[in-house]
């Protein structure tokens, strides 16, 4: 019996010391964690650029996806973490690096809210639609336009192709993942009006959910709302107080 309660003792050590450097990995891996007691909320800031196969210049704040990937299979394999809040103001980036992260955070099991403060333009707008709900803040803005390549681009009809390919790639995630259609995120990409050296368009809050890219208007209080309501122990210990 001795044995058995030391072996047992040990296993709950080991469990409890496999938790608590989870929980830091996943602190120091970015944002915060948050939440009322019994619930844990994973806060992750998607802001700047986002950083992709080479360095940004100094003195750019960047979002790097090599940091951003495992931290989102650390929650999704941690039970401490209950779900995931994305707050996004970002400026775009690397289209391959934020898609890969869009796909990271829709394929994961946990409860995920996404939260547009100042901008999520570019590669941000499907990684705003990746989430289970997005939110988006009526003062914030989303810029919709075509790929772009910098760099050398060698003048063949493989360029161009690659280039329409990722962009029709983008619009079937933006479109599986919210209620906007095909047709219109192809006329918002086209736009030739609205950006002064480019084609595209500029979307505020309250238009961004009308063409249906983003779920509501709405702030931080109502994203940590949808969490709970999506939380499953959260909702369990309801029912059992209900109860």
């Amino acid at each position: 019996m001795q044995e058995q309660e030391k072996k047992r003792s040990g296993a709950e050590k080991e469990r409890e010391e496999t938790r608590r450097l989870l929980l830091e990995n996943i602190a120091e891996g970015g944002g915060s964690l948050a939440g009322r007691p019994g619930e844990r909320f994973q806060c992750i800031p998607i802001i700047g650029q986002i950083e992709g196969h080479y360095y940004l210049p100094e003195g750019q704040k960047a979002t790097k996806y090599e940091q951003i990937i495992p931290l989102l299979v650390s929650i999704e394999e941690g039970e401490e973490i209950d779900g995931v809040l994305l707050i996004l103001n970002t400026m775009g980036g690397d289209v391959e690096a934020g898609l890969a992260l869009a796909e990271m955070i829709a394929s994961m099991s946990k409860p995920t809210v996404s939260l547009v403060l100042g901008g999520g333009h570019s590669i941000g707008v499907p990684l705003a639609t990746a989430a289970r709900r997005s939110l988006i803040v009526p003062s914030a803005t989303m810029t919709v336009h075509p790929v772009r390549i910098s760099g050398m681009v060698i003048g063949v009809p493989q360029s161009f192709r690659y280039m329409q390919e990722m962009q029709k790639r983008i619009i079937r995630f933006i479109c599986a993942h919210s209620k906007a259609k095909e047709e219109t995120i192809r006329e918002l990409m086209m736009r030739p009006d609205q950006l002064a050296t480019d084609c595209g368009s500029i979307l505020e809050g309250r238009e961004a959910v009308e063409y249906g890219i983003i779920d509501e208007v709405g702030g931080l209080s109502r994203a940590l709302e949808l969490l709970r309501q999506m939380c499953p122990k959260k909702n369990e210990k309801s029912a059992k107080n209900q109860e």
